[in-house]
């Protein structure tokens, strides 16, 4: 089993509802990101996956995310927008792109900052 990864980041404003503490007031992140997927075999290139089509489907849901208020985003008017629900936000979004009988996302990981996040994933 081979398994791929690539970093991105992105800049968002959140606050989580119901929680008492100062989180519960608007603040800001440089949220980074962390995707892994894992191929079961090769392409005839010698790839799992391209990077760069990795990059494109992330980068399309990060470039929705960036510099907004995830709360006015339809999925966390639902959903509390913490690191957890972020994380499986993007899992569940990217393997419903890329996962097929090769490739299948197998974890997300958030860093709120540099020493905080969350990750969702397969296991």
């Amino acid at each position: 089993m081979y398994e791929l990864f690539i970093k991105t980041h992105f800049s968002a404003a959140h606050h989580l509802r119901d929680y008492q503490g100062k989180c519960a007031n608007q603040h800001g992140h440089n949220w980074q990101v962390e995707v892994y997927c894992q191929c079961t075999e090769l392409d005839k290139v010698g790839m799992g996956i391209d990077f760069v089509a990795l990059k494109a489907e992330v980068n399309q849901i990060i470039d929705e995310l960036d510099h907004t208020d995830l709360n006015e985003y339809d999925y966390f008017k639902e959903h509390n927008p913490t690191s957890e629900n972020l994380a499986k936000f993007l899992f569940d979004t990217l393997a419903g792109k890329l996962n097929d009988s090769r490739i299948q996302v197998s974890k997300v990981i958030i860093y709120e900052t540099p020493s905080c996040g969350a990750s969702y994933s397969t296991q």
